[in-house]
């Protein structure tokens, strides 16, 4: 555990000099998580289907804002996140019918706000907060790190992932006692104990978010 915790501190210290909020994920995933013993709970078609919605989507949003704002898009088990600005209230809108269209898509959770784009400089504290949240996830007793999805905008921790009701309840805990975080937005999709002990019986279905 130490080691793992070592290194991810290292890499999220060389993330802030090249990424913001995608990059911190890329490494963090390729380096640390086929470390760790946790199963990520979706099956390996719904997280492929996640990352082809990822791509769809912030190309597709890239070009409906082409440059009035800032979007980042997250998907997990086919239900997407948004988050970050937008220049009005119709390109909010827009925004989440485009997303929405996307194959696979089960839902969207618009949390896209109406306001001038955030600065390089929040971007870069929300990726070194996505950070702490994931290396203190690796520590907390009875979380399964890479069963959970973090995304920080505006110092606004939103939790993605397939949990339980205690163990949402625990994630959204441990998050808030972060240095940083102003509030903590659950996105969970909560599982019963049952559906867990049989998810545990299962072939490890670990994959990168």
């Amino acid at each position: 555990m130490r080691f793992q915790r070592a290194v991810l501190n290292a890499v999220l210290c060389g993330a802030v000099v090249f990424s913001l909020q995608g990059c911190i994920e890329m490494a963090v995933g390729s380096a640390v998580m086929g470390t760790l013993a946790a199963t990520d709970r979706r099956t390996f078609g719904a997280q492929t289907e996640d990352k082809a919605i990822v791509v769809k989507g912030e190309t597709r949003v890239a070009n409906l804002v082409n440059g009035a704002g800032h979007v980042n898009v997250a998907s997990f088990n086919r239900k997407v996140l948004l988050t970050g600005e937008v220049r009005d209230a119709a390109m909010k809108a827009d925004v989440e019918r485009e997303v929405a269209a996307i194959e696979g898509v089960q839902g969207v959770i618009n949390e896209l706000e109406v306001m001038g784009s955030s600065s390089f400089t929040s971007r870069s504290n929300d990726s070194l907060i996505t950070g702490k949240v994931k290396a203190t996830f690796v520590d907390a007793k009875d979380l399964y790190a890479n069963s959970i999805k973090v995304v920080t905008e505006r110092g606004t921790v939103y939790l993605m992932g397939r949990v339980t009701q205690r163990e949402g309840n625990l994630a959204a805990e441990v998050a808030r006692n972060i240095s940083g975080v102003q509030r903590v937005i659950k996105v969970f999709e909560y599982i019963s104990d049952e559906e867990l002990k049989q998810l545990s019986r299962q072939p490890d279905n670990q994959g990168s978010k």
